[in-house]
């Protein structure tokens, strides 16, 4: 028997590693924008935190952040999605994607608490484990979407499996309602994934 076959496979799996990788790095953000992102990020919170708008305070606070963001905007912003501009996507995250994390959030708490009574009450409980795919690929945006499902009451995220290809998560589940992963996913999930796809990848 030939080995052609075997080695074509490989060959294939090895493009279309590198294939994903490209994608990968074209997605991260450049350099000179990881760091404003970064520095507007820290400003702001130097700000909330000093309470204090004196014009020293706000220049000490610029120039500390922007050391800082220097230093540290790869660990912020290496998972952030590349598109838009600069400014528009700083203002969006701040104004847009934050509140309506926040809303999303909170309505998920309310609803997952009443299931979580009723079965309380009812004492019909299905516990399980099911696995779920994600569209999201980064670290960041991957733990931020396990940590919510687990902030939620009735799900625990057990493990995630993250690659280039495909991202995995298990949950688990206090009522299993389905057992097509599709499905599945879509209930747990709610509408967080969509949201944390505007800002990572």
């Amino acid at each position: 028997m030939s080995r052609m076959p075997l080695y074509l496979k490989e060959r294939i799996e090895e493009i279309n590693q590198r294939a994903l990788l490209f994608n990968y790095e074209t997605n991260t953000l450049p350099k000179w924008e990881k760091v404003i992102i970064t520095w507007i990020a820290l400003a702001i919170f130097w700000m909330i935190v000093s309470v204090s708008i004196h014009w020293q305070n706000i220049l000490i606070g610029a120039v500390v952040t922007f050391l800082v963001s220097l230093l540290m905007y790869d660990m912020f912003t290496s998972d952030i999605r590349r598109k838009g501009n600069v400014a528009i996507k700083a203002l969006r995250i701040i104004f847009l994607y934050v509140p309506q994390y926040i809303f999303i959030m909170a309505f998920r708490l309310v609803e997952s608490n009443l299931k979580v009574l009723k079965h309380a009450i009812l004492m019909d409980i299905n516990p399980g484990i099911v696995k779920i795919d994600s569209d999201l690929h980064s670290h960041t945006g991957l733990t931020i979407l396990a940590n919510s499902i687990t902030l939620t009451p009735g799900t625990l995220t057990i493990d995630t499996v993250r690659g280039l290809d495909e991202s995995k998560i298990y949950v688990h589940w206090i009522d299993v309602e389905t057992l097509d992963r599709e499905k599945a996913g879509a209930i747990i999930k709610g509408g967080l994934e969509d949201w944390l796809k505007n800002i990572f990848w």
